[in-house]
């Protein structure tokens, strides 16, 4: 028996910890969990780019090909594109890879639990976890988890399983039901693109009429125009606005289309990660 099919109670804490995906929010989270004692037992990374992120980020964890990190993990983070979860979670349950008591965590906001049906079938562990932040794929972005919210969603049995591992990586669960992902998938899209395409468009206006640095310039004013707009809305005093990563990186640096966030990631179609689940 795995130790994760084990009552809560009974387990050690230390999982082996396996990563499908290694794009910007795979390793990140494979850090933050490791930092609490987990053992990354692999990763997988298919291109070229992906691969060079799991050397820099994950040092020493070997690169497997996903049966095999499958096979030797109590706890999957699967933090593959959108469009690859399904395919990928039946594909491995059409080869019996998926082992009872298994835990198996996505990250895309749009999906719930369903999307895991076929591993559950097996026996495994569904989780359905989001952090609402966007990732750069550097060590930054452990310290914005710590100051992030954690969409969850899992059945009412594992629910505490999925809320005690966003803890030990630093943020805070917020249960979302199966039902309203979509509409939390949106409301997360909304607020990046926008973010994003505002600071763009002012940045580009005052660069046409010869402002130096206009993400400078306008960095305390967005800032604060933002800060004040979540106080309204009721955001808790201590959501510090590193967690808005898209905002934060275009207005530190004038940042151009395919800096940091997209990174010219092959595939990337300028919506973010958000409509990709990586």
């Amino acid at each position: 028996m795995l130790p994760s099919a084990r009552p809560p109670s009974q387990r050690s804490g230390r999982l082996g910890l396996g990563i499908i995906g290694a794009g910007r929010v795979g390793p990140v989270l494979g850090l933050a969990l490791a930092g609490a004692g987990h053992a990354i037992v692999g990763v997988s990374a298919v291109s070229e780019q992906s691969r060079e992120r799991a050397e820099a980020m994950l040092p020493g964890v070997p690169v497997l090909d996903i049966p095999t990190v499958v096979e030797r993990s109590e706890l999957v983070i699967l933090a593959v594109p959108l469009a690859e979860l399904p395919s990928l979670v039946a594909g491995l349950a059409a080869t019996g890879t998926w082992q009872p008591g298994q835990i198996v965590l996505h990250t895309a906001p749009g999906f719930g639990i369903d999307v895991l049906q076929p591993a559950t079938a097996a026996g495994a562990i569904p989780l359905a976890v989001h952090p609402a932040l966007e990732f750069t794929g550097t060590s930054l972005d452990l310290t914005r988890l710590g100051e992030s919210y954690f969409a969850v969603t899992a059945p009412a049995p594992v629910l505490p399983i999925a809320q005690a591992l966003v803890v030990e990586m630093g943020g805070e669960p917020v249960v979302v039901d199966e039902a309203d992902r979509p509409a939390y998938a949106e409301a997360i899209a909304t607020a990046t693109a926008f973010s994003r395409s505002i600071v763009e468009q002012s940045t580009g206006l005052l660069r046409s009429i010869g402002v130096e640095k206009p993400g400078s310039f306008l960095s305390s004013l967005i800032r604060s125009t933002v800060d004040n707009a979540l106080t309204r809305a009721g955001a808790p005093t201590r959501l510090d606005l590193d967690v808005i990563g898209a905002l934060q990186d275009d207005v530190s640096g004038d940042a151009a289309p395919g800096a940091a966030g997209t990174e010219g990631d092959p595939g990337d179609d300028g919506r973010g990660w958000f409509l990709r689940g990586e």
